[in-house]
């Protein structure tokens, strides 16, 4: 596959990828802010109404 590559050990097991970023960044930017996003999930929620209300609060 043009651009990706993968790194072998000495057994010739494959132990890392290496991947053009230029060519393939931007897939490479969807897949991380997916996985930042899954990893979030479980994060505490606030309302836009409790930061719009802090925001507010701040500016004046």
């Amino acid at each position: 596959m043009t651009g990706i590559k993968f790194v072998v050990d000495e057994k010739g097991d494959k132990s890392a990828v290496m991947i053009d970023l230029k060519r393939y960044g931007k897939l490479w930017e969807d897949f991380y802010d997916t996985l930042k996003a899954k990893s979030r999930k479980k994060e505490p929620k606030e309302t836009f109404a409790s930061v719009r209300a802090r925001i507010t609060k701040a500016k004046s």
